[in-house]
């Protein structure tokens, strides 16, 4: 990634994701992610970055659900 608020953004977004304990904090994290890919694929992003927020909100989901 060289955009350094590229970058930014998705660590903010990547720790909001890891910081969930409840369902319904994953639901406001869910809509984060959808207004990341919303903005940045306006100007254009590595496809990588949508799939791996996907996945971390696959993985944190599964945490919060044990």
């Amino acid at each position: 990634m060289q955009n350094p608020k590229l970058t930014n953004s998705y660590n903010k977004t990547i720790s909001t994701i890891n910081s969930c304990k409840t369902i319904t904090q994953l639901e406001g994290a869910s809509r984060m992610v959808e207004n990341f890919k919303n903005l940045y694929r306006k100007v254009g992003y590595p496809k990588i970055l949508s799939y791996s927020l996907d996945n971390a909100i696959q993985k944190q989901y599964t945490i919060c659900q044990l």
